[in-house]
């Protein structure tokens, strides 16, 4: 059960960091993605006043809209981390990861903000990390399985300015104190709660998924009087650290499973900076994630920016989807969907 913290007794990061004797070069990259997470937090609460939260501002090297506080948090996080014992780097927003000390014994994969979208809505945003040990070589350290992790977060900018940090196998809760503006302990050991009967996902994108996926969705649907015997609540922020957030606090089903689009038949989230870190806080929770195949920790990529299907949250919400999937094969009917065919990188 999670031990929470009083603010008047509750450590800052680097304190608790050094009180539970974490990795000093981890613990060192921790504080500087902290350090340039403040200064996030306080460009996106003036991004109405700068503009930075309207239009796009270009389109990275993965094809995806860029705003303009995308690259804005893009040069604050990497710039932090080059002042830090890092190797090298992987962010949404570049082509190939950029060497900074190829000497250095850490490397990290980073969205700097998931989520962007959301921000002229207001909905909770964030930055998501991944820190794994160098390789032979930069370009290598990033196609490790997720088990290679030595530690992952994720920042939210919200009502609160939270980091939920993996390491050592334990989440802890820290939130930006508004007067200190420090990073503080707030909850450690969290746990997700189990059997919480809510899922989330993109309803919208029911006629592109597989019938497994309509499957488990219809369900949950039929409510008490169905096969799952309880009525279920239908949750979807769009925002991939706020849905994260969310289980950890509630407990539940995340699904963003492949579906028959172009470009989405591998999955559309990013193995190696979402999927990966959000896989190692799920399952250093209590909980699970999953391809609908196989445990996401396991799986390599093979290339910076592979995607992948991602189902996270209570170990027996995932079995479900999972068990659904057993037997079922292929997902969709293509040659380019290499994640769900007879022998495909997930078998």
């Amino acid at each position: 059960m999670a031990r929470e913290w009083p603010m008047e007794q509750s450590p800052t990061l680097q304190a608790h960091l050094a009180l539970q004797n974490a990795d000093a070069d981890c613990a060192a990259v921790i504080e500087a993605l902290a350090d340039a997470a403040r200064e996030l937090a306080r460009q996106i609460a003036i991004a109405p006043l700068a503009g930075f939260d309207e239009g796009a501002a270009t389109v990275n090297a993965d094809g995806d809209v860029q705003k303009a506080l995308d690259i804005v948090a893009d040069n604050l996080m990497r710039d932090a981390l080059r002042k830090a014992p890092v190797a090298g780097i992987l962010s949404e927003e570049v082509d190939r990861p950029e060497t900074v000390n190829a000497a250095a014994p850490l490397c990290v994969a980073i969205d700097p903000l998931d989520g962007s979208s959301n921000l002229q809505n207001n909905i909770s945003v964030g930055t998501i990390f991944s820190i794994r040990p160098r390789g032979r070589d930069v370009l290598s350290s990033f196609f490790e399985p997720g088990t290679a992790q030595r530690a992952a977060g994720f920042f939210v900018y919200g009502p609160q300015t939270c980091l939920v940090l993996a390491i050592d196998h334990r989440v802890d809760l820290y939130v930006l104190h508004p007067t200190l503006r420090e990073f503080v302990l707030a909850r450690s050991g969290l746990r997700i709660p189990q059997d919480t009967p809510e899922f989330a996902i993109n309803a919208s994108n029911r006629r592109h998924w597989s019938g497994t996926v309509r499957n488990y969705v219809d369900e949950c649907l039929a409510g008490a009087a169905g096969p799952r015997g309880r009525d279920f609540n239908m949750r979807w922020i769009a925002s991939l650290v706020a849905e994260a957030y969310r289980i950890l606090m509630r407990g539940g089903v995340f699904l963003y499973p492949a579906d028959s689009r172009p470009g989405y038949r591998e999955g559309r989230l990013r193995l190696v900076y979402e999927a990966h870190p959000m896989a190692l806080i799920m399952e250093w929770a209590g909980g699970s994630a999953s391809s609908g195949r196989s445990r996401i920790l396991e799986l390599s990529a093979r290339s910076p920016h592979q995607r992948a299907p991602l189902i996270m949250g209570d170990v027996r919400l995932v079995r479900d989807v999972d068990q659904l999937h057993e037997g079922v094969e292929p997902l969709f009917e293509t040659s380019d969907a290499p994640l769900f065919a007879r022998r495909g990188l997930f078998r």
